[in-house]
């Protein structure tokens, strides 16, 4: 059977984290504006409003977010290049700045961590473009968000 790969899974998990290993400082973009710094302060942004430490605004659709959602996550096709995320995540506008590499892709590293194995109870935010979400959603879209900025840098 053909499973799709998440952050629940510990062999994914581990296999995403190998792969932010290998991104360096200089590694170059296949398509965007980010640098490989910019990308991973942009995933650290991504997941810290994840887990409700950085507010984000909510986007406005014009496709129903149910639709959109499942086809997002759950459709096994890469996902388009180009799309604008929340200025929020945007380390050229409100996101955060890099500072020093080595220690911004350690901190990425630890909100994967942290992401990966929320404590019992806890109560995901709505996400800005496909609101509600189950577990099971949040853990597939930061596989698939993750994966899509590696392949971006040849990770």
């Amino acid at each position: 059977m053909f499973s799709m790969k998440t952050l629940a899974n510990p062999s994914d998990r581990i296999e995403i984290l190998n792969r932010v290993r290998a991104v360096r400082p200089n590694s170059r973009r296949k398509w965007g504006e980010m640098t490989a710094h910019q990308m991973i302060c942009h995933l650290s942004d991504a997941f810290r409003s994840c887990l409700g430490e950085r507010e984000v605004r909510p986007a406005i659709r014009w496709i129903p977010r149910a639709p959109f959602r499942w086809a997002a996550l759950w459709v096994p096709i890469p996902w388009p290049h180009g799309v604008q995320g929340p200025p929020e995540w945007d380390p050229k506008a409100q996101g955060t700045q890099p500072t020093e590499f080595h220690s911004d892709r350690k901190e990425l590293k630890k909100l994967i961590d942290r992401f990966s194995k929320p404590p019992r109870g806890f109560e995901w935010p709505a996400h800005p473009f496909f609101g509600c979400m189950s577990q099971a959603d949040w853990m597939r879209l930061g596989y698939l968000h993750m994966d899509h900025h590696l392949r971006q840098f040849g990770a």
